[in-house]
Order: structure tokens, then C-alpha cells, then sequence
């Protein structure tokens, strides 16, 4: 409007500004374009803007898969190198596996010792029963001969009180009494002799019985395969097995090689961190939102992404999988500790999860760390 009255000749530019006409239809001009930029951007903010919630910080994230040796051992061969894409169950690192060779022999020979170890028990089961089968026997012998050695005794005894009383009457020599005197006795001694065998033959029939019985809780509703010794033996050979297997250290998903530290010849042990293998078919995106920003966000909801890699002409379509459990001061090494001192109050940023879509991650691969812009429709 300064060009057209600066463009009018200079006699008439006193009057034109001075018409109140041309002064209102200026001023209505710029009503008409301020209520149509709040119209526009209330209909904006309606039916875009209070719908949508954005943020810049946002970072491309993988669940790592971080390499570590279930056995001590000395590297022998790293077959791979950073940025190596690999595949699950490729072999990535092999140790040295004389040691492990060794211990499999000799956990192998250990179970062939203890089955035949096994096998004897059961034999001696038969040796033993048989054993116990013949004490059983001299047992019964043994108090049949004290019934005959009693029987002996009682006879001698009568004979010898008859021939007393008819020693007295001269009826009787003395030979004959002198005689059944030692038949007497003799009788006396094969009791108490055959007591003594029936004693013995009872504790050796016991003694036998218990050894039966010793032997048999070593098999006990068992075979040589099912018993104790057997299955130890077989395990401690199956642990040797395996940990002559776990020798050979390989991918468990697929993925990119990073962080190698594993060189040959290193001396390492279960657990040291050899080299990670980063998913990235499998990325996802932590973006960080405003708390204000978060009381429509849900589980499920559609979201539109681009990364600086791109630019804006690569846009990736992803949904919400989840919210943290807590914010990132939450969970810092040294959390703020908001109780004491002078406190300033600070917005928090809550991780929010979005998995991305494969199809356009495997058309546009990212990579960990990456920066991200992502937008949530949250309408739905």
C-alpha cells in the first residue's frame, strides 16, 4: 500500500491519505487477512497439529548381540572382521580345543568304567543270593545236627543212670559204667559242638543275607543304563561333549560384525566379550518425547519417521510398541536427586519404542545411533 501512494503524484498524495474510505478498506483488507490466518491455523492446529506430537530426539537402536565364550580357551582363528554382515550360525571365533578333546576322552572312558562297574554289581546279585541259598542250607543242616546231638545226649544220659543204679547192685562191671560215663560226655560235647556250628551257620547265613541285600540297593529298580553311576558317567561325557562343541563360537542372529576385540592367540575366559553382531534387518527407533507431550500416545498408533541419512525424501512408517518404564534421569548412573538443595524444575523426556516397518528398513537400511525425526498420529 506504501508503493501505490508512494506511486500517486505528489499533489494528490495529501488527499488520498486523508480519505477515510480509502483508510477503511485498508483496515478491512487487514482484518479479513488476520482472521483468515487464525481461521487457517485453527484449522491447522484442529485437524493436524493437536493430533500429531513430534520430536528430533530420536536415535536408531538394535537389541546387540554381544559374542561371549561359554569355555576358556585360547583363540585359535577370528574369521570375521567389523562390518562384516554375517548369518546366524556362522562361525565367527574358534578357540583352541585340545584341552576339551582330552577331558571328552577321559569323561568317555570314565563311563565305560562305571557300566561295567554296573554290570558287576548285578553279577555279584547272583553270586550273593546263591551265597545266601547255601548259608540258608548249612543253617538247616546245622539244627538237624543239633537235634541228633540232642537226642545223642539224652540217650547217653539214660544209659548212664541205668547203669549207676545197677552198679550199685553188682549187676553191672565197672567197665561198662566207665563206658557210658564217656559215652556221656562224648554226647555232652557233640551238643554243645553242634550248638556252636548252628550259631555259626545262622551268623554266616545272616552275614550273607546282609550282603545280598547291600549289594542289591546298588541296583535297585535300575538296568546298567538307568542306574546312578551309569547316568552320571553319561552326563559328565555329554558336559565334555558340549563344551567341546561351545569351542566353535558362532553368530546367533543375523546381523553386522562390530566392536571385534578378539584377536588370535588371546587367552580368554567364559564370559569375555569377544565382538558383537548388531541386528540391524531387526532396528527399531528410541524416540525421546516432552512428558507434556505424551497423555494421547498409545501402544499401537501410527508413526512417520526420516532419518538425516535421507534427508526428507525417505520417509519410514512404524508404530508405538511401548513406552519406558521411566525416564532417562530415572535410570542414570547418578540419578538427580531432587529432595535436596535449590531445584529447578526441568521438563522430562520419556523413551517411546517404534518399530519400524522391514520392508522400507531393508530398502533403506540405518544404522545404530542414527539421528531421527519421528511424528505419532495421535488420533488413533
Amino acid at each position: 500500500m506504501s508503493e501505490n501512494v508512494q506511486a500517486l503524484p505528489a499533489s494528490e498524495a495529501p488527499a488520498a491519505a486523508g480519505n477515510p474510505m480509502q483508510r477503511k478498506k485498508l483496515f478491512t483488507l487487514l482484518f479479513g487477512a488476520v482472521a483468515a490466518a487464525a481461521v487457517a491455523y485453527g484449522a491447522y492446529w484442529t485437524l493436524i497439529a493437536s493430533r500429531h506430537v513430534s520430536t528430533d530426539n530420536a536415535y536408531v537402536a538394535a537389541e546387540i548381540a554381544q559374542l561371549t565364550p561359554e569355555v576358556a580357551g585360547t583363540v585359535k582363528e577370528v574369521k570375521v572382521v567389523d562390518t562384516q554382515p554375517v548369518k546366524a550360525g556362522d562361525v565367527l571365533v574358534v578357540l583352541n580345543d585340545n584341552d576339551a578333546r582330552l577331558n571328552l576322552a577321559q569323561a568317555e572312558a570314565e563311563l565305560a568304567r562305571a557300566e561295567r562297574r554296573v554290570q558287576g554289581y548285578f553279577a555279584n546279585d547272583e553270586g550273593l543270593a546263591a551265597q545266601a541259598q547255601a548259608r540258608s542250607a548249612d543253617q538247616a543242616r546245622s539244627a538237624a545236627q543239633l537235634v541228633a546231638a540232642r537226642a545223642d545226649l539224652a540217650r547217653a544220659k539214660l544209659d548212664l543212670s541205668r547203669r549207676q543204679a545197677l552198679a550199685k547192685s553188682g549187676s553191672v562191671s565197672g567197665e561198662e559204667l566207665s563206658n557210658a560215663q564217656n559215652a556221656f560226655a562224648t554226647a555232652d560235647a557233640s551238643l554243645k559242638a553242634a550248638e556252636a556250628a548252628a550259631k555259626q551257620s545262622e551268623a554266616s547265613y545272616r552275614a550273607a543275607v546282609g550282603s545280598l541285600k547291600a549289594n542289591q540297593t546298588l541296583t535297585a529298580d535300575t538296568s546298567v543304563d538307568t542306574n546312578p553311576e551309569v547316568a552320571l558317567a553319561r552326563a559328565k561325557r555329554d558336559q565334555a561333549r558340549l563344551d567341546l562343541a561351545r569351542t566353535v563360537i558362532r553368530a546367533q542372529v543375523d546381523g553386522v560384525v562390530a566392536k571385534r576385540q578378539a584377536q588370535v592367540g588371546q587367552r580368554v575366559q567364559a564370559g569375555t566379550p569377544l565382538l558383537s553382531v548388531v541386528p540391524l534387518q531387526d532396528a527399531h527407533v528410541d524416540a525421546n518425547f516432552k512428558e507434556v507431550q505424551l497423555s494421547k500416545v498409545r501402544v499401537g498408533q501410527p508413526v512417520e519417521l526420516t532419518a538425516d541419512l535421507y534427508g526428507g525424501k525417505v520417509v519410514y512408517h512404524g508404530k508405538v510398541a511401548g513406552l519406558s518404564g521411566g525416564s532417562g534421569a530415572a535410570f542414570a548412573m547418578i540419578p538427580a536427586q531432587n529432595a535436596t538443595g535449590n531445584w529447578i524444575k526441568v521438563v522430562q523426556r520419556l523413551p517411546v519404542r517404534i518399530a519400524l516397518d522391514p520392508a522400507e528398513l531393508k530398502a533403506h537400511p540405518l544404522q545404530v545411533g542414527l539421528s531421527m525425526e519421528a511424528t505419532i498420529d495421535t488420533s488413533e
